[in-house]
């Protein structure tokens, strides 16, 4: 069995861009505090890590596919450099309509990445920064992490509106840390 930690990119792995506008170069890409210690300590428990993410920016035509995937390498190399290892990454480049199976809340890509790497998605997580991604981890039958934005102030937000989240974290290393203790406790059981 084959267990995986999905993760959102902006704002769980990289400070998300200002509201309507997108992190479109590296030089706007700015690793949050923790993604590296999480992510390690993902790969010392034999988990997959993979990078699930809308990229809407493409559609737009703000970057091309090419830029997209080169950022992608650039940020897999940077974490790997500090032995933090994301085995794969699956993004969407279409735009809100017409609707696709591989944007977020489709389960599209959750689901691709499983036939690919033998992922049994009821024993894996998605972790992520909004509702989109809680109801995508949910689509494709996984446990569910939220992430709260920087300041702590959606956590009434979070309450209200993510149905059936699993677990809320301040960060992508407290996610990380409860999820391997509620594993740990459920192997336990």
């Amino acid at each position: 069995m084959t267990k995986a930690v999905f993760l959102d990119r902006d704002g769980v792995i990289n400070r998300k861009a200002p509201e309507g506008e997108y992190v479109t170069r590296w030089e706007d890409f700015k690793l949050l505090p923790g993604v590296v210690e999480a992510i390690s300590q993902l790969n010392r428990v034999g988990a997959y890590v993979v990078v699930i993410t809308n990229q809407r920016c493409v559609a737009k035509g703000l970057m091309t596919i090419a830029q997209l995937e080169a950022m992608h390498q650039r940020m897999t190399e940077f974490l790997a450099e500090r032995g933090a290892r994301i085995d794969a990454i699956y993004y969407c480049p279409h735009e809100l309509e017409p609707i696709c199976r591989c944007r977020k809340p489709a389960p599209g890509l959750f689901v691709d990445a499983a036939r690919d790497y033998g992922i049994e998605l009821p024993a894996s997580w998605m972790i992520g920064d909004s509702d989109i991604d809680i109801e995508a981890g949910k689509n494709a039958g996984c446990k569910t992490a939220r992430l709260l934005d920087e300041t702590g102030r959606d956590q009434d937000v979070v309450r209200r509106t993510s149905n059936g989240v699993d677990l809320v974290a301040h960060s992508l290393f407290d996610a990380v840390r409860q999820i391997l203790h509620y594993e740990k406790r459920n192997i336990g059981s």
